[in-house]
């Protein structure tokens, strides 16, 4: 039985999307010969090549051309002769053609290069390599417009056919296009997925719908696997089917496919793999299939649990082209580079979320309601098999919210264990996250923490149930960003019962958070009502009006909705988002919020030094629990004695010496108290923790009280440099 594992056009083009390779893991780990292939990186590297740059300039549809592409097409022989060179640079081959391109006469310009005359301002003198991944971005975006505007319709860089794909509550649109001609970029998809067959010939070819924009090429590929390899079971899932197709009833679905799998694919893929062998399909799991009357059947049949997220088995990235991926610099933002520059090795902490109570969520569902942990130590051993095998140190935690303990215990452990990555991830802005435990996070090497601040107003986040406050998110953030850890919240408005007030006083938190430094990085989005959030299923609890669409048979999950007691929602996206921009490059902050607005608002009721004073009093109650434990994460400290004479009288004292990275520590203290350092340090036990009580008990058994030991100059510098109290 062999298996070929596909992610379809298009996802993010520097890095893989990780579905393949978690099942790929998995199935390997149960004897299965499985393969994969990135066709979303693969027709990327097609089309943007000097041979793809000729095939589309020749198919043009010069009844299409606007004034811009018009000039691109002029200038098509500039984008032939340098194309091959910009991927090149892009995917980190070529780094001195930085200089180059930064030069202003290697690129053909177009109307965005207009718009770049203050980008030394942004990257600055030293910025040479973003700025010209940058201006290579843009050069990309000119030949996409021209392929959208009169080649293929459907081309988005990293998506496909999105347009179609949204609140797609009928399949008609996807399946009228489906049975047009293929496009140009269709032909190279399936030039692609023919060579893939044809080199590991599989009985059965799984494809990952993650988003909107890889439906309309899954299917593309299901139609052409039906049509030309019929004896090849296709088997879909993805993120996209696990919220959007869990009532799907239109057979004409499976004219593209045989199995519909929803939720964690691990057992239900290994079902259909047995039902296929034995010829029968009784036993399958939460999968979708067309019985003999030819109408949709939804089988959940076996009573095997599903597989421990401990059981999955280590993602295997092997077989991928991880060296050709590339690397683009779309906007001017430090959280969306994150997201679209350099290579990251994509893994879960943990399934599901352990908070699971936001009410615009899908907490009805197993990837969130689910929650299941990984040991520190399984992590760690899967970070060390992944960079192994992809050579990359980069990594993004895909958690819903990564549990704070499992963040300390996992911070310890790659520190213990030596193992250096950088590393970023999403998180609650609760208290969990103390001074220390951010500090301990930024030595094991995070970098970046994304949260949702959301609405910005305590009403409303108590009525969302976020469990935390504004107060709260801004002393958290200010904590990870004192260690050098960039914070991204996720800002959101029109949320039900949302008035113009507290959007307006929302605004205001937003630019105290930025203006004291304690975020560096936010978007705002609209609040939209999903089939599967607790708003979704009780609206009338939050006084919102479910108003469609209907229900088509297909798509299921983007809900129309009106907010009777909230104000008009729309009217405030442009000046939020425009605010939002400033902030971010650090001005405008002396700017009064009504000149953001193009109508009349009220005046904020929120005072000017709120945050501020929210950061000031977060550092003076950061005191240490009973419960707390305390570690130590530098190297051994080593101890010589000295005798100092003072008054007459000759006083022992210790020199303790330790290093961290960058320096060697020498402290002097007296003799007994340095004994006790070494001594308490020198435990194993320190290593994995020990209760902050039980250390002072021993303290204070030997010395008059913890006072001294709190307020020691010794205790301090230990503080700074590898002594963490979480």
């Amino acid at each position: 039985m062999s298996i070929l594992l596909i992610t379809p056009p298009f996802t993010q083009p520097n890095t893989p999307y990780p579905a393949t390779a978690y099942l790929k893991g998995f199935l390997q780990t149960n004897g299965y010969t499985v393969f994969h292939s990135d066709l979303s990186l693969e027709v990327t590297l097609k089309i943007f090549s000097s041979l793809g740059l000729k095939e589309i300039f020749s198919a043009v549809d010069k009844s299409k051309l606007t004034n811009d592409t018009k000039k691109t097409c002029l200038l098509k022989n500039s984008y032939i002769n340098t194309i091959d060179a910009v991927i090149h640079f892009l995917q980190g081959k070529n780094d001195t053609l930085s200089h180059t391109i930064c030069n202003g006469n290697f690129l053909p310009h177009s109307k965005r290069f207009e718009q770049t005359d203050d980008l030394d301002w942004a990257f600055g003198n030293l910025g040479i390599q973003d700025k010209a991944k940058h201006l290579a971005t843009l050069y990309l975006e000119d030949i996409i417009e021209l392929i959208s505007q009169t080649v293929d319709p459907h081309f988005g860089f990293s998506k496909y056919a999105e347009r179609l794909s949204r609140t797609l509550t009928h399949f008609d649109p996807i399946h009228n296009a489906l049975q047009k001609k293929a496009t140009f970029t269709d032909k190279i998809l399936i030039n692609e997925l023919e060579d893939k067959i044809n080199t590991h010939q599989p009985n059965i070819i799984g494809i990952t719908i993650p988003f909107p924009g890889n439906l309309y090429s899954a299917l593309r590929c299901g139609k052409h696997i039906k049509q030309h390899h019929p004896n090849i079971k296709i088997i879909v899932g993805g993120g996209y089917v696990n919220t959007e197709l869990r009532s799907l009833s239109d057979s004409r679905v499976f004219d593209y496919l045989d199995y519909m799998t929803l939720d964690d694919g691990e057992l239900p893929f290994l079902k259909i793999i047995e039902s296929i062998e034995r010829s029968e399909s009784s036993d399958l799991k939460r999968t979708f299939i067309l019985d003999k009357n030819k109408e949709i059947s939804y089988s959940n049949n076996s009573t095997e649990r599903d597989i421990p997220l401990v059981a999955s088995g280590t993602p295997d990235f092997t077989g991928l082209f991880l060296d050709k991926y590339i690397s683009v610099l779309e906007v001017i933002n430090p959280m969306h580079r994150l997201w679209s520059d350099g290579r990251w090795n994509k893994l879960t902490l943990a399934h599901g979320c352990y908070w699971g109570k936001c009410t615009f969520c899908d907490t009805s569902l197993d990837y969130i309601k689910r929650y299941e942990p990984l040991s520190a130590s399984i992590l760690c051993d899967r970070i060390e098999s992944m960079i192994e095998q992809t050579g990359q140190t980069g990594f993004h935690f895909v958690d819903e919210a990564a549990p704070p303990a499992l963040l300390r215990e996992l911070s310890l452990e790659l520190i213990n264990r030596n193992i250096n990555i950088t590393w970023w991830t999403n998180i609650r802005f609760e208290h969990s996250f103390t001074a220390d435990l951010c500090k301990l996070m930024s030595k094991s090497g995070c970098i970046a923490v994304t949260g949702g601040l959301e609405v910005a107003s305590d009403r409303l986040l108590k009525l969302m149930k976020k469990g935390v406050s504004v107060a709260q998110v801004a002393s958290v953030a200010h904590f990870f960003t004192e260690n050098n850890i960039m914070v991204h919240a996720y800002l959101m408005y029109g949320f039900p019962t949302q008035t113009t007030q507290e959007t307006i006083d929302a605004l205001e938190y937003v630019r105290q958070m930025f203006y004291n430094g304690v975020i560096q990085s936010g978007f705002w989005h609209q609040f939209a009502m999903t089939a599967h959030s607790p708003i979704g299923l009780n609206p009338d609890e939050y006084k919102v009006q479910h108003i469609g669409p209907k229900e088509g048979g297909f798509a299921n999950n983007d809900y129309y909705h009106e907010d009777p007691e909230g104000c008009e929602h729309e009217l405030f996206s442009d000046g939020l988002k425009a605010s939002l921009y400033n902030y971010m490059h650090g001005i405008c902050f002396d700017y009064q919020l009504s000149q953001w607005f193009d109508f009349d608002i009220p005046n904020t009721t929120i005072p000017s030094d709120f945050i501020y004073n929210e950061i000031q009093l977060s550092v003076t109650n950061n005191k240490t629990k009973q419960l707390s434990k305390v570690y130590w994460t530098s190297e051994e400290v080593n101890i010589s004695y000295f005798d100092k004479k003072k008054k007459g009288n000759i006083i022992k004292m210790a020199k303790l010496t330790f290093s961290n990275k960058v320096d060697v520590i020498e402290l002097t203290c007296e003799s007994g108290f340095g004994q006790w350092i070494v001594k308490t340090l020198s435990t194993t036990e320190i290593r994995k923790g020990i209760l902050w009580q039980h250390l002072v008990d021993d303290f204070t058994n030997q010395f008059d009280n913890t006072t001294k030991l709190t307020q020691h100059h010794v205790w301090h510098s230990l503080l700074r440099n590898g002594l963490f109290i979480i």
